[in-house]
């Protein structure tokens, strides 16, 4: 299901594992005002002011749900030619994927704890399961009996799952 369009102010208050301040602080998407809703289950970017962060903000009845995401300090050691996104399962060269760790939500997350995920680099994994973007190595979609609804499904269920783990819910 597509996101309906957002506000900033929105997007600011949907924010569930980070401070009001750091929320205030977080620079919205460089293409904000262009953004292609339809083909969006949900929105995802770097942030362009500090890119070993990222957001997401998916949509819920009763309202959006923005995570806020880092880079952990310690990166990968060991080479890796490809990864496979852990919400859409597209596979990229191994600078495609990146994994992104999330502070939980409430106390836990103010004493340090956090939970990560291997996700698309780009946060575009909607655009990936539509096919309308592709990886830049052809690591690629797998071929898959799976309608485009079916990815869909898929894809949200992944999310929904490390929101769950996020939020404790």
């Amino acid at each position: 299901m597509p996101v309906e369009p957002l506000t900033e102010k929105q997007i600011r208050a949907s924010f569930v594992n980070c401070t009001k301040g750091e929320a205030a602080r977080l620079r919205l998407p460089l293409d904000f005002t262009e953004l292609p809703w339809k083909e969006l289950d949900f929105l995802g970017w770097v942030d362009p002011g500090a890119p070993l962060r990222a957001h997401l903000v998916l949509p819920r009845e009763d309202g959006p749900l923005g995570i806020s995401l880092r880079v952990p300090s310690v990166g990968r050691t060991s080479v890796v030619k490809s990864s496979l996104c852990q919400i859409c399962l597209t596979g990229h060269a191994s600078s495609g994927v990146t994994l992104l760790a999330a502070p939980l939500a409430g106390a836990r997350g103010r004493e340090g704890n956090t939970v990560g995920t291997y996700i698309c680099a780009d946060l575009a994994c909607p655009l990936y399961v539509r096919g309308k973007r592709q990886p830049k190595l052809r690591a690629g979609r797998y071929e898959e009996s799976l309608t485009l609804d079916e990815r869909l499904a898929r894809m949200s269920e992944n999310l929904d799952a490390f929101v769950a783990r996020v939020t404790g819910t």
